[in-house]
């Protein structure tokens, strides 16, 4: 995130806000990131704990569990 926040993300384009998609697939695949799109793919997980592990683990994972696209 720029130190001006969220209101001055820059996409390929120019400027981008931030976005949240759904995935389908499977609830066990991590979540992925556009970062030329400043975009979250999510799956559809069945509930809020399952979520933040999948995304914990994509963090931590970094190059290995989060697709950068």
């Amino acid at each position: 995130v720029p130190l001006e926040g969220f209101s001055a993300l820059q996409g390929i384009s120019g400027s981008q806000r931030f976005q949240i998609h759904k995935a389908y697939g499977s609830p066990d695949h991590l979540p992925s990131a556009h970062t030329c799109f400043n975009q979250l793919d999510l799956p559809e997980y069945p509930h809020k704990q399952h979520l933040e592990e999948r995304l914990l683990l994509a963090i931590h994972e970094a190059n290995e569990g989060f697709g950068f696209g």
